[in-house]
C-alpha cells in the first residue's frame, strides 16, 4: 500500500470510529516495561543506548473489509536523550507475527505527516479505551528484543 492511500484510508476510519462505526482490537507488545539489565545495549561515539522496542498492531473490520496495519518503533535511551525510529507495515491479513523479517516486505514508506495520522489514531482509540474498555479491545504484553549480529 503506497503512504498516500494509507493515509486516505486512516482518515476515513478515524472519522467513522468517533461516529462510534468501528470496533478495533489493538495489540502492544513493547519491551519498555522490561527489567533495565535484561535490555540490550549499544555504544555509539562513546555514548552508552539502551534500546528497546513497540509493536502495535491495528485490526478492524470496516464495510465487510478487514484492515491491518502493524507500526514498529525502535527506542534508544541514554540518560535524558531518546531518539526513535518509526517503520508502517499493512501485511497480507494472515501476517499478524511481530517479527521484523516478516513484515519488511510489507513496509509503507512513512513520513512525518503519516505518523502523526497514526499517532491521532493511538490518541483517539486510548481514550476511548480508558472511557468504555469495551469499546476497543487493547492487549499489551512484554516483548523480548535481542539484537542480531
Amino acid at each position: 500500500m503506497k503512504q498516500e492511500a494509507l493515509g486516505r484510508k486512516l482518515t476515513e476510519l478515524m472519522e467513522e470510529t468517533k461516529k462510534g462505526r468501528i470496533h478495533w482490537n489493538v495489540e502492544v507488545q513493547t519491551t519498555e516495561t522490561n527489567d533495565e539489565t535484561d535490555k540490550p545495549r549499544e555504544t555509539e561515539n562513546g555514548v552508552e543506548w539502551v534500546i528497546d522496542e513497540c509493536y502495535v498492531s491495528y485490526y478492524c473490520k470496516y464495510r465487510d473489509a478487514e484492515f491491518c496495519m502493524i507500526t514498529y518503533e525502535l527506542i534508544k535511551t541514554a540518560g535524558e536523550r531518546v531518539t526513535s525510529s518509526n517503520m508502517v507495515f499493512v501485511p497480507p491479513l494472515g501476517i499478524r507475527y511481530f517479527d521484523l523479517h516478516t513484515l519488511l516486505p510489507h513496509s509503507v514508506e512513512t513520513s512525518a505527516v503519516l505518523m502523526e495520522q497514526i499517532h491521532r489514531l493511538w490518541m483517539i482509540l486510548l481514550e476511548m479505551y480508558k472511557a468504555d474498555q469495551g469499546s476497543v479491545d487493547l492487549k499489551a504484553r512484554a516483548g523480548t528484543l535481542t539484537i542480531e549480529d
